[in-house]
């Protein structure tokens, strides 16, 4: 039967150690228990849970550095403490470092091994908090993944940037978000990123499309409304301010919103209380509203079409998305991340991507971002039908980003030099001069791409 009492075993192969051992550490109040012979002992730790095994090293059967080689490959979490009447320092020093975590010398003193079994039960201690601490942060890594849809995939600069101020600003709960960039770069995937990061996790996370609700209903669906309040009020119906209380209020595309409806939610925001339609009671809730747009919202403030005290209570924090032809470096690991995905729903064998493939998609400029790639990843392999994806299986629109003179080249001739000359030309120019990045475009390493610039004398500084 499992105790909450420290249980010791000893293998000592002298019944009058075991004896007064036995008896001592049973004062500690701790369980103990005895064995003479190895396979005895090893049989005992079958069926019983043991937190400290005291080990002779001088055994019959089998020596006790070879017991402990078992006990740490069968038993990870058991800690030993290693006992000899021969001063062998080879032995004690191959016995620490398989993984014993004492070592004593015949004769010692009970106060000696009291202080070792005290010592190791410290140990013990520390390390199943620190597994307890490591599971649940595994369990909410995992869940957090699961709430967010994905993980952002990604190594570039500005990548990190953006998860970094989403963890800073997910820990202050009451501070509202604004979330910028292009349609497709994944704006609700941070907005949720935040909220599951963040102290109100355990609430509800209500997104709202703004531009997909009819005016006529915007206030009804906000704030909510009473039975009978008008035509079709067939019953009482909450508001996402009040489904959200506690939690966190998605608004995509805050810019479709129109300006009637910004001066109630500025008041909302600012008092935390809500009034249902045909209700003259204020209701107190306490939500965080993150907010996400692709338009620009100075320009909307400057036509008057947005208000200035809104977008203040609504950007406290700003976080922008850059768009997915400024990060190249961010496609091979989504590419790999979606067929990954695509072959585990479709039941398939991942198939392989050829580089040159991968060089169309970083030459191409995304409009609709990491959906789009997506949906392209997607499209090729059903084109592809279960064999390599090649640059064929790619239809791309006409916002490919390669230049005139990738094509010009082979027209004028078929010198290798002279078309690995331009080449590197080209992704020099696509990577904005940044080396790393055109060896990664190129399919070669950073010191062969130097080794080719020597080569043919190419001046980096006029790019």
């Amino acid at each position: 039967m499992p105790s909450n009492k420290m249980h010791i075993l000893i293998l000592d192969d002298e019944p009058s150690f075991n004896e007064e051992l036995l008896e001592f550490i049973e004062s500690m109040n701790f369980q103990a228990a005895a064995e003479e012979l190895p396979y005895n002992a090893l049989s005992y730790l079958k069926t019983n849970q043991v937190d400290i095994l005291i080990l002779d090293i001088r055994l019959p059967q089998m020596s006790g550095i070879e017991v402990l080689k078992k006990v740490r490959k069968s038993y990870p979490d058991l800690e030993v403490i290693m006992v000899t009447g021969h001063g062998d320092m080879d032995t004690v020093i191959e016995a620490m470092r398989l993984g014993a975590c004492d070592f004593l010398k015949k004769p010692f003193r009970h106060m000696d091994i009291k202080l070792a079994i005290e010592r190791t039960r410290k140990y013990l201690e520390l390390s199943r908090r620190l597994k307890k601490v490591e599971t649940q942060f595994s369990l909410l890594t995992r869940e957090l993944k699961k709430q967010v849809e994905y993980d952002l995939i990604g190594n570039s600069d500005s990548l990190n940037h953006v998860y970094e101020l989403s963890v800073a600003a997910a820990k202050f709960k009451n501070s509202n978000v604004l979330i910028t960039g292009e349609s497709g770069c994944g704006k609700e995937i941070i907005a949720r990123l935040i909220h599951y990061a963040s102290p109100r996790n355990s609430h509800n996370f209500c997104p709202v499309n703004c531009s997909a609700i009819p005016d006529s209903l915007l206030e009804s669906e906000f704030f909510g409304h009473k039975k009978g309040s008008f035509t079709g009020a067939i019953s009482d119906q909450k508001g996402y301010f009040e489904l959200a209380d506690q939690g966190t209020i998605f608004l995509d595309e805050i810019g479709d919103m129109p300006i009637e409806l910004q001066a109630k939610l500025l008041r909302a925001i600012e008092s935390k209380k809500i009034k249902k339609i045909g209700d003259q009671k204020e209701y107190q809730f306490d939500f965080r509203i993150i907010s996400a747009t692709n338009r620009n919202v100075d320009d909307m403030v400057s036509n008057s079409t947005f208000r200035l005290d809104l977008l203040h209570r609504l950007n406290t924090v700003e976080i922008h998305i850059p768009p997915l032809r400024e990060r190249i470096s961010d496609i091979p690991p989504l590419i790999d991340y979606f067929i990954n995905q695509l072959a585990g729903q479709m039941n398939l064998p991942k198939p392989d991507i050829t580089r040159s493939a991968i060089h169309k998609l970083e030459m191409y400029r995304f409009p609709g971002n990491v959906r789009e790639l997506k949906n392209l990843i997607e499209r090729a392999f059903i084109l592809s039908k279960g064999a390599d994806l090649i640059p064929e299986h790619f239809l791309l629109g006409s916002n490919s980003k390669q230049p005139a003179q990738t094509e010009i080249i082979v027209d004028k001739c078929l010198n290798l030099d002279e078309h690995e000359k331009q080449l590197i030309l080209v992704a020099l120019e696509r990577s904005q001069n940044n080396h790393q990045n055109a060896a990664d475009l190129l399919g070669i390493s950073r010191h062969a791409l130097s080794r080719r610039i020597k080569k043919y004398e190419i001046d980096t500084e006029s790019i």
